[in-house]
This record gives C-alpha cells, structure tokens and sequence, in this order.
C-alpha cells in the first residue's frame, strides 16, 4: 500500500509503498477514506513539539473508513462497515491506570511507547491496524457524509473535557482559548449538550465575534486584552449568572495566568477541566490558591482525550443534528501532496477550517 512515511524530524514526509497492515487477534483493519491533519502537525513533524515518536513512522492520528477485515473478537462490525478510528490506544492490562499512546502522533510514557512498538503506524496511509475496540462503528455514511464527519477527531477532545466537567442542560460554562481548533469546537459541543450559555474566550476579536454570529446569541465572546484581574472581571460580568464549569484548551504558547483568568472566575462548587497544551514548553507552573479551592468547594481535573464512550455519543449528537457540521470547511489533499496538506493546515488554523488527507 502507500503512505506517507517520515523518516527524520525536519525532513520532508516521502510517499513510499509500505507493507500492508497484517491482521491479529484483536485487531481491526480499516481502509482510509480521510485523515485528518491537524494544524499544528508541522510542529510534530519537524521535531519542534519533541513528541515521542520512533522513526520511521506513517504519521496521522485517526481516520475514517470502512472496515477491511476483522479478528474473531469483533461481533458487532461487518466488511465495508463505516468507522471512526480513534488514536487513542489503551493499553489492556490496566483498566484504573492503562498506558496511553496517540496512534501516529505520540506515545509519552515508557509503557505507551511499548504500545507505540506495535500499534506504530498512524492513518496518513491507505490502511491502517487499529485495536477492535478502537473501531466504532459510524452507521451508513454517503462519501460526503464521510468528509464532513472527519471533524469528530476535533470535537471528541472538547466532547470529552465537557463530559468529565459533568456540563449539564441549562448550565453557563467558559470555554478558555475558543479560538482555537479545538476551543471553537468546545464552543459548538456546549451548544449540542444544552449549555445555557457559552462564554468564549479570546484575544482574537474577530474571530470570536464570528464564533457568534455563526453559532447564536448563546455564545457570548469574552475579549481578552492581558491583564488578569481585568479579563476575569469582564468574564464574571458578561456572565448570565454564575458561572458553572471552565473548559481550558489554550495551546502551548499560552500562559499560566490565561489559564488562572478564566479559571477562578467559576462559581463556589464549580468544576475546572484542564485540556490544553499550557507548561509543555516549559515556563512558570500554573499557581493556584489553595484556600481559594478548598473553601468553595471547586473541582479542578485534568482530562487527556476522552473515554471510548464519547464516540458513540458524539455519533448521536451529529445524528441527531444538534452539532452543525456545514459551519465547518473541510480542504482535502491527495496523499501524494501530504507535505501540502501538512503546510495548509498550518496556514489556516480557525474555528471553522480542518484539513484532511484522502488516500
């Protein structure tokens, strides 16, 4: 088959054929009808983001397709069922603390690099081996269907911190960096499950008031101009009451006091849900007062990803049409113009762009 292969961090990804996938017990095989690229892939590939890849490697993290062949333990999928591939591989040893790899983007830990070993290759490839339970079945998809789809990859990751922030119908939540790939589909997810309000928040002015004009009076942008004490006012002040669970998604780039900002600006026995990429570059650590916590009650957790239950939930949301896909434009590229895609992505990073490979 052919793939998209990076041999050395900074060097261009070369086209190559590569050995078809071979099935295993416990395994799924998916044809690849697209991958999505995500806008900071270039930082991956080039080594900047010092993810923990072993080389050579396909890269891609997750796919839609449909099924090419089974193992004995898949009951529910069929041949040429349509699927999500989720990257998100566990190991199975471990159900209260299993090791984590993201299937062609990086495994951190010396157990998620044992996994990594195994399940190496990522979705920028005709095919691909996944784990069965990594398969989810996406029901009867037409092509174009499949396309507009591939931004679940996007809005699993805020789907997930929404879920473990227990955001219920009615409530008033914060979505910090909503800007952002991921921070814009946070936005779209607390709209789907109900949110009373959603205050986005940004420095990007425009972006945030397109955030509003596309989605609805219930998103309400918040502008941020830098000053702690002053943003986390406007936050509580354009707040329609008090404010119910924070969402954090700001990149790497960000700072420990943006994530301060938004976050104690919840209300007494409010929830905190940590996502984004603040510390991974290095800088001062994120500072919070502890009688602050304590004393009203505020649950804080971090939350990497989401747990495999969200994906058939999120299908439901999309089936049911609560999450509006044709706001989203997505650009695809042939597989043998992944460095093209790779640099699009780069260049067109908003709320309402995605970039996919179609192999």
């Amino acid at each position: 088959m052919k793939a998209a292969l990076l041999e050395a961090f900074g060097q261009p990804l070369r086209i190559a054929d590569v050995t078809d996938p071979a099935l295993g017990t416990g395994e799924v095989i998916v044809d690849v009808a697209i991958a999505p690229v995500l806008s900071y892939a270039h930082e991956i590939l080039s080594g900047a983001r010092n993810y923990a890849l072993q080389l050579p490697i396909v890269p891609g993290g997750g796919a839609i397709g449909r099924v090419r062949a089974l193992g004995p333990d898949a009951t529910s999928l069929a041949i040429g069922d349509w699927v999500l591939t989720d990257p998100t591989v566990r190991s199975r040893d471990n159900p209260l603390a299993p090791d984590i790899e993201l299937q062609g983007i990086t495994a951190p830990t010396p157990g998620a690099q044992r996994l990594h070993a195994y399940f190496h290759d990522g979705s920028w490839a005709e095919q691909i081996r996944v784990p069965t339970e990594n398969a989810s079945a996406l029901g009867p998809l037409s092509p174009a269907e499949a396309t507009q789809w591939i931004a679940m990859g996007r809005l699993l990751v805020p789907f997930g911190g929404l879920l473990a922030g227990a955001l219920q119908p009615g409530e008033i939540v914060v979505v910090n960096g909503a800007t952002g790939p991921f921070g814009s589909a946070g936005v779209m997810v607390g709209l789907a499950l109900g949110a009373r309000a959603v205050l986005a928040t940004g420095r990007n002015e425009r972006a945030l008031g397109e955030l509003a004009r596309r989605l609805g009076p219930r998103v309400i942008p918040v502008v941020m101009r830098g000053d702690e004490a002053a943003d986390r006012a406007r936050i509580v002040a354009a707040a329609p009451g008090p404010i119910d669970c924070v969402l954090d998604l700001l990149p790497p780039t960000a700072s420990p006091a943006q994530v301060r900002t938004a976050l104690l600006a919840v209300r007494p026995g409010g929830r905190v849900v940590l996502m984004g990429g603040v510390g991974m570059q290095g800088g001062e650590p994120l500072a919070l007062p502890y009688p602050w916590l304590m004393r009203n009650n505020i649950t804080l957790r971090g939350q990497w990803m989401y747990p495999p239950s969200a994906i058939p939930r999120l299908v439901g949301l999309l089936r049911a049409g609560l999450v509006d896909l044709a706001q989203l434009a997505v650009t695809t590229f042939p597989l043998d113009r992944a460095n093209d895609a790779v640099a699009y992505a780069a260049a067109h990073a908003g709320p309402f762009e995605l970039t996919a490979i179609c192999p």
